[in-house]
């Protein structure tokens, strides 16, 4: 054998800065579940999705090395499902071992006994999500081609529900559905070491959380140091909104919060600072939540940095007379001072005062809340099985933006079964006057396996009229309560908004766009809504099919097109005064540390220093955008 890899973990990113959590889950786990062999011939390859597919291919091939001898497929077995338990294998060469779904142990003319022996041949498992099966089909595509002795394995949740008729299933060998931490190890086993499983889709094992080796070791330095960390302390949820895969969970896991708590530990002594929870309810259980919180802020104490990380490096160098205890470690361990970040998932109904008070004490720029609010439409959370209290919900937001430095990152959809145009704004309305740092406008998609997905199966009567694109991200094209153009109106709508809003960019300015609007020239608009929303729809609208900059286009635009759309729009449209829109944008444009020269804002801009080398982090920068535009004074606008 060669000293090529034998199993290689691989995935599409949306962007670099996002390190697979699950990849590096099954990676923990191949020595625990698979074998200390086979952990020792796994590695790891990560690619984004702007990456040329012949590149990923390239690599791919190159990782696994020579070509060994040809592998027989086993397609006589593509319809078939079963699991790794103790059914679905074929028949080994010292005995018989019963097959599941009443198969015989004997070997037949679609099962010989070559193909239930050991293999050689190498492994490529593929994490496969909504938002890059299409591309990692073309991969596998590719791969087969040049490759057809490798087996493929698939999993995620793209691949884990209606499988039939999926381009990608059909190029895969192996499909695990569900959970692979333990099953991806016993399947690597069973192909190399035998006896070889009979089924193509396994069902992936649900094991006890202390079954799972937890994957933290797997991130390198240069993941601490570039990239953003997930990490969780739970999985699974106990709510059912019907949109989301979450709602197929019975319940919510905890994870030993003591070993959780170490690893998170280690991890920052080796100098991360960036950290992603992906607890779908991080505040579900308040104790939990305070402890971890405690833990960070602990570690913001002056002193505590160098102390705790002292204590951990084994291989500390004799700390000389004069040296501080950061002397002490290791240039590669010694703190660079980057700024702590965590990003939580919130429910926005449930803050308790204890967990309050652990909040108030973290300082700006630390923490980051999502709080998915979704829909303030009492109707439409009850046709989606969603449990929000919107009182209580209002009321946590505002204390959290009055007594907490938390940037409140949160979320409503568009396109849910009963939501209007009309109702959709009026709970864009509601969220605006609340004044959260960012609202991110989502529009549904389908995802495979949800309750709300399976009443709208390909070939049936979907309910509520849901009508979905067909392709991946399977959005939402139209239903009973909203039309296509509506859809398509709003698409362009979220991404001005974001570009706009959410970036941070233009905090006074937006101030100007949404002092109220009209809804005339909106084709989908009964009713005139002198309104936030239907300000910005108004704005959305002109962009769109109007302004000779933005016409037309959603992307490739700079900062100082969108300085110069703006005064254009607020002086033509709105007929505001010149002089108050350029005071606005100078005031956002100077913040948000541009330095060109807009058309509509040339002779007006102080002179600027040149930039400092180096920067801040690209998170940081747009809170700090956020925070700024929340203290700056708004020009009279008349």
């Amino acid at each position: 054998m060669s000293n090529s890899p034998r199993i290689v973990l691989a995935t599409l990113n949306a962007r670099y800065i996002h390190a697979s959590l699950g990849l590096r889950y099954l990676l923990a786990n191949m020595a625990r579940h698979g074998g200390d062999d086979l952990r020792a011939a796994t590695v790891l390859r990560e690619y984004t999705l702007t990456r040329p597919i012949a590149q990923v291919v390239e690599d791919l091939v190159s990782t696994l090395g020579p070509v060994g001898l040809p592998e027989p497929r086993t397609d006589t077995f593509a319809n078939a499902s079963g699991s790794l338990g103790g059914s679905g294998f074929c028949a080994g060469q010292g005995g018989a071992r019963a097959a599941g779904g009443g198969h015989g142990a004997k070997p037949t003319a679609a099962q010989t006994p070559s193909e239930c022996q050991a293999s050689d041949a190498p492994i490529v498992g593929f994490g496969v999500y909504i938002w890059n099966v299409v591309q990692t089909t073309e991969v596998i595509r590719q791969l087969k081609a040049l490759r057809p002795d490798v087996r493929v394995v698939l999993g995620g949740p793209e691949v884990s529900h209606e499988l039939d008729g999926q381009p990608i299933v059909a190029l895969a060998d192996y499909v695990i559905t569900g959970w692979g931490d333990v099953s991806f190890p016993k399947l690597c086993r069973a192909l190399i070491h035998g006896p070889r499983p009979l089924m193509k889709v396994i069902a992936g094992e649900q094991p006890p959380l202390d079954q799972i080796e937890l994957p933290y070791a797997e991130f390198s330095d240069d993941d601490l140091a570039h990239r953003l960390l997930y990490v969780e302390a739970s999985r699974g949820c106990p709510f059912k909104c019907e949109f989301c895969l979450s709602a197929l969970d019975k319940t919510a896991w905890a994870f030993d919060e003591d070993v959780f708590l170490a690893e998170l530990a280690t991890l920052y002594a080796r100098g991360a600072r960036n950290f992603k929870f992906v607890d779908r309810t991080f505040n579900l259980k308040i104790d939990a939540s305070i402890r971890i919180l405690q833990f960070f802020l602990d570690r913001l104490k002056p002193g505590a940095w160098a102390a705790e990380r002292s204590a951990q490096v084994k291989e500390e160098r004799p700390k000389g007379a004069g040296d501080t205890e950061q002397d002490a470690l290791p240039p590669k361990l010694q703190d660079t001072n980057a700024p702590l970040f965590i990003h939580f998932e919130v429910v926005p109904d449930h803050l308790p005062d204890r967990l309050k008070d652990a909040i108030a004490q973290f300082p700006p720029g630390v923490l980051q809340f999502e709080i998915g609010i979704q829909s303030f439409d009492v109707d439409v959370q009850q046709r989606i099985s969603r449990r929000q209290d919107n009182t209580k919900t209002q009321a946590n937001l505002r204390w959290l933006l009055d007594h907490s430095q938390a940037h409140l990152h949160t979320d409503l959809i568009f396109g849910l079964p009963g939501e209007s145009w009309q109702s959709f704004a009026q709970g864009f309305d509601r969220l605006y006057a609340i004044g959260p740092h960012e609202i991110q406008l989502g529009v549904l998609k389908r995802l495979r396996g949800t309750p709300l997905a399976n009443r709208s199966l390909p070939g049936a009567v979907a309910e509520h009229g849901m009508v979905y694109e067909v392709a991946p991200p399977y959005t939402v094209q139209s239903n009973d309560a909203v039309g296509a153009v509506e859809v398509q109106a709003f698409i362009r709508l979220a991404r001005y908004w974001d570009l706009v809003a959410n970036s941070g960019r233009f905090g006074v300015t937006l101030r100007l766009v949404m002092q109220g609007g009209m809804t005339s020239g909106l084709p989908f608009s009964s009713e005139a809504l002198d309104s936030p929303f239907a300000a910005f729809a108004q704005l959305s609208q002109w962009l769109w099919h109007t302004s000779a900059i933005t016409r037309g286009k959603t992307s490739g635009l700079s900062p100082e097109d969108w300085v110069d759309a703006l005064f254009e729009y607020l002086t033509t449209q709105r007929g505001l005064k010149s002089d108050d829109v350029r005071a606005a944008l100078v005031v956002d444009y100077v913040g948000s540390g541009a330095r060109a020269n807009p058309r509509s804002l040339q002779g007006f801009l102080p002179v600027r220093a040149a930039p400092q080398p180096g920067g801040r982090r690209a998170l940081a920068q747009r809170q700090s955008r956020h925070q700024k535009s929340a203290l700056a004074d708004t020009p009279a606008a008349t």
